[in-house]
């Protein structure tokens, strides 16, 4: 029995050795160093125009010496799509990821689109038998891990589409998108204020909780909506499994756990008017801010039983406290040193940079652009946020190319696209949101996130070797967002989307929380629906649950149909067109995991953009609205044709053009290694 004991520790204390030593470092076997910073979003419109003007001096060098060119992306022109297809270098067919959401074709049901949770399993409703996982959904080969088969050493830093983290041989991995917050989504922002109304308080369009203050003197009582906890989640998913019409007392049931389904966690606000101040007693930590003043990262635990706890961590943001009293929470980060799961390989690097840099946030969209579009932090704060969220990621990877220890870098930082999304409106006088004031006062903001990029690549060039190769590249380009469009009002209108009666405005809720998403759908009579931003999907027999388009001609009839009366869509007020291309499945996608693309893809004219509702299944009144939103630029749903990214680099191209396909057979023939026959992509230098 003992010797038994012996074996059974003696794996457990040489896994402990090994993360307490460091494992050892492989061998170097390449002279060859490559480095690729990836701006998501960087238009190379802007980056010509500031390069002219001297304000991208670092990138005019890489210009001068090797050179700069657009650069592809793919005819689902969205982040998680084109950084999958930068990654295995192929089109979407070969790796699965057309859109942010995928659907449950026998529910019609959507789900995050790049990853598949496993619940975890529990003993007495109590006792935790088996961890939760996180699966990724994205197929094909990363480059960097045939390349690191081959000895090639590595460093890959914040890529989407790199959680829940790939084993990479000979290299390390910190994930980015689409690692959640501690409740599993995006980015769920909070924020509580005495000016709220009841009728206000709840969950937002687009990912906030907002939560009305009552203050007894100078002190409020509230909570954070934490995670939903696991045990009563996999009872309430057993109920629902049972389908058909529950019993009065399964029903009773599921309210009873539905009701109760988040871990919260109490705190208070002691409010000092005169002061403009507050402090916030937070699960242990005593949090002084003044009016306008940030927080340090606040740690704080999430007890779902006595053995059972998740660790994240927030920044607190005191938006007001005069008159009324306004607190921003930030999204609950998983903590570095002690994340949800693994947000690395090996899972100690996330830890270890944690030693070296102090905390940084994890959180893989990293940017407030949910509060500032639903008007709950202004511009400023936007802004100063942002730059500490660019700052994170610019640490790590400087950290990193210090180090010397890889042949092969890729860091990818987000800041470009966000600001873009947020601020677009203020370089466009044509949008409806643009203000002359706030143009004056926030105008350069886009600017001025382009010219902190350009240091980045500059502080890169410094500190690597001489010789060293250095590419930076985007994955899309960028549009003005002006004109939101309900594609699937214009499916009902058209009668390819059969409805009884009308259908509520959705939020995220809806998608990921059981509520109500396809309402009053008819699928005995829909043909077609459209699902995120910019796929149509056709009602399929025997694909879908109940689907009624067949295969052959009917399916190429229909893929006609809606093509061209969608081409023929005028804006009423203008008569401009709002669609600009059509794109067959057949025609742009091609692979293993063709049967999951989008039917038609759709492509929309520079301005038009599909709605937030269409992205949420909604089907509301009317066809086409202004874009009232801060939210104003974008790349999802437009023609992909018309917003390739940028690419520079000091290596001469040999191509005369490129797509970011092309990037994953290039990696491998500068390592001097072979192209696999199932890469799309053809070397450019």
């Amino acid at each position: 029995m003992r010797l038994k004991k012996i074996l059974m520790v003696a794996p457990l204390v040489g896994v402990a050795l090994a993360l307490a030593c460091g494992a050892p470092e492989p061998p170097q076997k390449f002279k060859q160093k490559l480095v690729i910073l990836g701006f998501d979003g960087m238009d190379p419109r802007l980056v010509r125009q500031w390069i002219a003007d001297g304000r991208l001096p670092n990138m005019a060098r890489l210009a001068r010496e090797g050179g700069f060119m657009p650069l592809g992306t793919t005819p689902s022109p969205e982040s998680p799509t084109s950084w999958s297809s930068f990654a295995i270098g192929g089109n979407p067919g070969r790796h699965d990821v057309y859109d942010f959401l995928v659907r449950d074709t026998r529910t019609y049901m959507p789900d995050l689109g790049m990853v598949k949770r496993v619940a975890p399993r529990f003993l007495f409703n109590y006792i935790p038998i088996a961890m939760p996982r996180v699966l990724s959904l994205r197929g094909g080969t990363s480059f960097w891990v045939l390349a690191g088969e081959a000895g090639v050493r590595s460093r890959i830093l914040t890529v989407p589409v790199t959680f829940p983290p790939e084993n990479v041989p000979n290299g390390e991995m910190l994930s980015g998108l689409p690692l959640p917050d501690i409740r599993g989504t995006v980015g769920t922002f909070y924020y509580f204020a005495t000016d709220l109304s009841r009728y206000e308080e709840g969950n937002t369009e687009m990912g906030g909780i907002l939560k009305r203050l009552v203050f007894d003197g100078d002190t409020a009582k509230t909570e954070l909506v934490g995670p939903t906890n696991p045990i009563l989640k996999v009872q309430a998913d057993a109920i629902r499994a049972k389908g058909g019409k529950l019993s009065e007392a399964d029903q009773a049931k599921l309210a009873e756990l539905t009701a109760n389904e988040d871990v919260r966690l109490p705190f208070t606000i002691h409010w000092n008017r005169q002061a403009k101040s507050a402090r916030i007693d937070l699960d242990g930590s005593a949090v002084d801010l003044k009016e306008g003043q940030w927080s340090t990262w606040v740690p704080v635990q999430f007890r779902v039983n006595f053995l059972v706890r998740l660790n994240g961590m927030a920044q607190l943001y005191l938006v007001r406290a005069s008159q009324e009293l306004q607190l921003y929470i930030s999204p609950v980060n998983w903590r570095p040193d002690s994340p949800v799961l693994p947000i690395s390989s090996p899972a100690s690097f996330s830890s270890t940079l944690q030693k070296a840099l102090g905390t940084y946030r994890t959180l893989g969209w990293a940017e407030a652009t949910w509060p500032l579009n639903e008007g709950r932090i202004d511009e400023k704060a936007f802004m100063d946020d942002l730059f500490r969220a660019f700052d994170d990621r610019a640490r790590v990877i400087l950290h990193e190319v210090d180090s010397k220890k890889w042949d092969l870098l890729v860091g990818v930082l987000e800041s470009t696209d966000r600001v873009q999304h947020m601020f677009w409106r203020l370089i466009d006088p044509t949008h409806p949101m643009y203000n002359a004031e706030e143009a004056a006062k926030y105008g350069d903001s886009i600017q001025r996130v382009y010219e902190r990029c350009d240091w980045l690549v500059g502080e890169v060039l410094k500190r690597v070797d001489p010789g060293t190769t250095v590419i930076v590249l985007s994955d899309h380009g960028f549009h003005s967002f002006r004109q939101a469009v309900n594609l699937n009002t214009w499916l009902v209108d058209n009668g390819f989307i059969a409805r009884q009666g009308q259908a509520g405005d959705k939020n995220l809720n809806d998608l990921f929380s059981g509520g109500q998403f396809w309402e009053n759908v008819d699928w005995s009579r829909t043909k077609a629906y459209s699902l995120g931003l910019g796929q149509i999907y056709f009602n399929m027999a025997g694909r879908e649950g109940h689907g009624i388009v067949h295969k052959g001609a009917e399916y190429k009839e229909l893929q006609d149909e809606i093509s061209n009366k969608l081409l023929a869509m005028r804006d009423p007020a203008t008569g401009a067109s709002v669609v600009s291309a059509v794109y067959k499945r057949d025609d742009v996608f091609w692979g293993p995991y063709i049967e999951n693309a989008p039917d038609l893809q759709v492509g929309f004219a520079d301005g038009y953009r599909v709605s937030w509702q269409t992205s949420l299944g909604g089907s509301p009144a009317g066809l086409l609205y202004p874009n009232m939103r801060k939210w104003s630029g974008d790349h999802c749903s437009f023609d992909y044709k018309t917003e390739p990214g940028s690419i520079l680099s000091n290596h001469k191209f040999t191509a005369s053009a490129a797509q970011i396909i092309d990037l994953g057979p290039t990696v491998l023939k500068y390592f001097g290694l072979a192209v696999p026959k199932d890469m799309d992509g053809k070397a450019i230098f």
